[in-house]
């Protein structure tokens, strides 16, 4: 009987987290939220954002992608709202990875985010 019960609850146990998992990815194949830090300043759409902590929500506002990055950890918060192109993966993504590139004022401008286990790409 004992057996049994222990059986049950790992069942409920391991049932539980595998809705949450699946539950965490939206119908796009991205988590509506996670978190990322920068070692240095980077500029994210119009925003220059200080390196630090950041909660990235991904909205929609109509048919159009939203990527809101908000400063954590900080007395006066910055932010910063970006329009992106999600880009499927042919995979879940193994890792996660930031791309960027260097523009004329020799800002580093993030182009893409991939976090892992997403099976899309964020591109802006």
């Amino acid at each position: 009987m004992r057996a049994l019960k222990v059986v049950a609850v790992m069942a409920i146990c391991v049932f539980g987290l595998s809705l949450m998992a699946s539950a965490a990815r939206n119908q796009f194949g991205v988590a509506d939220t996670r978190n990322i830090s920068f070692e240095s300043a980077v500029r994210v759409g119009d925003v220059v954002l200080p390196k630090g902590e950041y909660k990235v929500l991904h909205t929609m506002s109509g048919d159009t992608h939203i990527m809101v990055f908000q400063q954590q950890r900080t007395k006066n918060p910055a932010e910063a709202k970006v329009k992106c192109t999600l880009v499927p993966l042919s995979a879940k993504a193994p890792r996660g990875e930031k791309i960027f590139t260097v523009n004329n004022s020799n800002e580093r401008v993030l182009r893409e985010l991939v976090f892992e286990g997403d099976t899309a790409k964020h591109v802006f």
